[in-house]
């Protein structure tokens, strides 16, 4: 089994421009590894502790060095000389250590970090890709996943009135992850040139989308099927379908109430308005369409658009085994939201991933609005099988890194299939 001779850690920044961490390891002290840990902007109640400093002199108490010390103190106390044969040992040394059941004590940003560093660690002791490393899920085979580009921003990635968070444009027909990623590319840019001449700024959300002054999800949805056409793409699953992430709780009020575009709507009305946005526009993915407390409202939802549509849990699962299975007991949705660092570990998260095919519950995997250029999510995909990644927008060098590091494992391992696999 190979042993941690050595780790640190080291205060860098996200591409939101605020402090995350980025950790070195070495096994038998000659293979070294490095992984940059996420952080997000939308995050749900129920996620694991991202330990910030709350030194108000530094990065307005945003800064990272006491999870850094927690690395290099205590962490490295329980690791360095030991020897573990499975990223779940390991992790399971670091869980103990930490004691909390939201890794308050520690941080799920540290724990996260020496997780992922020493995965990768394995991989390079191996001579092997990480994607290699990392088991398959259920009867899921390793596959390219189909990339699903955010192209416009609103809620609170982005400076503008348009309260849903995230439109995406998912290349679900196409034969390649090369021509998925071209046919994104191409449609980001024929957007650009739409919104322009319609007289919108194009500047970018935290996550590269465009950030238009629309305040209508409908009339994003209009435009988004104008770019795919304009781009000589078809519309829907045969060609580039869409998929939307509201993150409806940002905008649920304490009264129960969902305020869109300064409106006010039930959960049922939000549940009509989204069974007609199915039947007007080639959506097939909705996630976090209702609020993370908003069981009942979830159940209705799953019950009028389940077997239509993709429907996620995000801020309402959290990558959380045990909440995933009690909304699966619940009729709760029909696919969860996969992020390393809302869980903590990179095997917590494959348990997550676990829990989901044993039911027939899709998995859709993502990065975070505040995002490093590391790419392990890429090829976490890839060898999960789970069919589906989100990573942003086609643009910005910390999202692409994530769509290229796909190319680049097409290429060398043609034979990986491409596609959603379902």
């Amino acid at each position: 089994m190979p042993t941690i001779t050595s780790l640190n850690a080291l205060e860098i920044l996200d591409s939101r421009s605020r402090p995350t961490l980025k950790v070195k390891l070495t096994l038998d002290g000659r293979t070294r590894a490095e992984a940059q840990v996420p952080s997000g902007a939308s995050t749900g109640t129920r996620e694991a502790v991202e330990l910030r400093d709350g030194d108000q002199t530094r990065f307005s108490g945003m800064g990272v060095l006491k999870a850094v010390r927690n690395i290099t103190g205590p962490i490295a106390n329980a690791v360095i000389g030991k020897s573990f044969g499975t990223i779940g040992e390991l992790d399971r040394t670091l869980i103990d250590l930490d004691g909390t059941e939201n890794k308050a004590e520690l941080g799920a940003n540290a724990i996260l970090g020496v997780s992922m560093a020493f995965t990768r660690a394995l991989a390079v002791s191996q001579g092997k890709e990480l994607f290699e490393v990392l088991p398959t899920i259920g009867s899921q085979i390793p596959r390219l996943p189909v990339p699903c580009f955010n192209v416009l921003n609103g809620g609170v990635h982005a400076a503008n009135r348009l309260d849903f968070q995230e439109f995406m444009i998912c290349p679900v027909g196409m034969p390649t992850i090369a021509k998925a990623v071209q046919a994104g590319s191409e449609i980001y840019a024929v957007l650009k040139k739409q919104l322009a001449a319609a007289g919108h700024p194009v500047g970018l959300g935290d996550e590269g989308g465009f950030a238009p002054d629309i305040t209508q999800p409908e009339e994003v949805l209009d435009a988004l099927v104008t770019a795919i056409e304009a781009a000589g793409y078809t519309p829907g699953r045969e060609g580039v379908a869409i998929a939307m992430d509201p993150a409806s709780s940002e905008f649920r009020t304490s009264e129960g109430y969902y305020l869109v575009a300064e409106k006010r709507f039930s959960s049922d009305q939000m549940i009509a308005r989204y069974e007609k946005m199915v039947d007007d526009y080639p959506i097939w993915l909705l996630e976090d369409g209702l609020a993370e407390n908003d069981w009942n409202g979830w159940q209705r939802l799953t019950q009028r658009l389940g077997d239509r549509i993709e429907l996620v849990g995000d801020d309402i699962f959290c990558t959380n085994p045990a909440i995933i299975s009690r909304g699966i007991q619940k009729g709760v949705a029909n696919a969860s939201l996969i992020k390393l660092n809302q869980i903590g570990s990179v095997s917590e998260t494959l348990d997550a991933q676990r829990t989901c095919a044993a039911a027939n519950y899709r998995q859709f995997m993502s990065h975070r609005s505040g995002e490093t250029p590391d790419t392990f999510i890429a090829d976490l995909a890839v060898a999960t099988g789970c069919g589906h990644l989100k990573a942003g927008a086609p643009a910005r060098g910390e999202r692409v890194a994530k769509y290229n590091r796909l190319m680049e494992i097409s290429a060398e391992h043609p034979e990986l299939p491409y596609g959603l696999g379902y």
